[in-house]
């Protein structure tokens, strides 16, 4: 049995900021699995994903950075196009072709202590799909896609419909600034989490941009801080690392704060390595570089600092 199973669509993106413009591969489940990738291996992995027959190039990839990966193919990927501003936190998006949902029958064989749902639209997981998955371990859910509605080629936020079902089988729950004011419609984070964890979720992470995060879990808060990266290079899948990291941590036994911030074998001088500078809760919000990052073992006598091991954050 696997520690953690992703579960999402692998996406063929178009990014568009003020200072490119790039074709790659995206999709929570593909941020996800490579930040889990380069951790140190203390849990075990499985990605379940479906992509076009075109894409399947990338699955080799990623099996050949030792992910292990379950495919199915389908008629076309996901395909997003995604636009930001000059704050990266405001994005607009474009859903240009579409991938055919998951089935529970597609599960089968496939066990985990934890399910992360990547969803990406709304009509990614059923909410029967949902209901029996979690008879077989805890459901986590990055929420961003169940409010997702394809309209044309327009993507609407809206409210999630059968989120009362949905959440009463969720034990984690991790959403951002806006889709919690969508979800709930409240705009205090306090009151949003206490809310949502009326409705069954038993762990709710709620990322704030540069204001870093909040975790409410068994009645308390959490408030993790957020550091500014040096450079902003391009925001996507900031939400999806920062979930790869809490439940990198959560399923190793670390507390509810330590999961929203590294551990000190990571919490190095910011002025000494400017790339670490821009690890923050977790394992990256705000944080995507044009090539891979890694972080070399090297024990630095001035700060009595040693990173142990390689700790790498991947990004196209």
């Amino acid at each position: 049995m696997n520690d953690i199973c992703c579960i999402g669509h692998i996406t063929r993106d178009k990014i568009i900021t003020p200072h490119h413009e790039a074709f790659i591969s995206g999709g929570t489940s593909f941020y996800f699995s490579y930040a889990i990738a380069r951790l140190p291996r203390k849990v075990s992995y499985q990605l379940v994903t479906k992509l076009g027959r075109f894409e399947v190039e990338e699955v080799k990839r990623m099996r050949a950075e030792g992910i292990n990966v379950q495919a199915f193919t389908c008629a076309n990927s996901v395909y997003f196009e995604n636009r930001y501003e000059s704050d990266q936190n405001k994005r607009t998006q474009r859903v240009l072709a579409k991938c055919e949902p998951f089935k529970i029958s597609e599960m089968n064989g496939v066990e985990a202590k934890v399910f992360h749902l990547g969803s990406l639209l709304s009509d990614d997981f059923s909410a029967d799909f949902i209901r029996q998955l979690a008879t077989r371990g805890h459901i986590s859910i990055d929420v961003q896609g169940f409010l997702r509605d394809v309209r044309g080629q327009e993507v609407v936020a809206v409210d999630w419909k059968e989120k009362l079902d949905i959440l009463a089988y969720t034990h984690i729950l991790k959403l951002n600034e806006h889709e919690m004011e969508v979800i709930t419609g409240l705009t205090d984070p306090r009151s949003v989490a206490r809310q949502i964890a009326s409705w069954g979720v038993k762990e709710v992470v709620i990322t704030l941009g540069s204001h870093g995060s909040l975790i409410y879990a068994d009645k308390t808060f959490y408030e993790i801080p957020a550091y500014p990266p040096r450079k902003l290079v391009d925001a996507t899948g900031c939400g999806d690392t920062y979930s790869a990291g809490y439940l990198y941590c959560r399923a190793q036994g670390l507390g509810y704060a330590e999961a929203g911030f590294p551990p000190p074998c990571v919490r190095v001088n910011w002025r000494l390595l400017d790339h670490i500078r821009q690890i923050k809760n977790g394992l990256g919000r705000n944080l995507f570089f044009d090539r891979r990052i890694c972080f070399l073992t090297e024990e630095y006598k001035e700060h009595k600092i040693k990173v142990r091991r390689c700790w790498t954050i991947y990004a196209r």
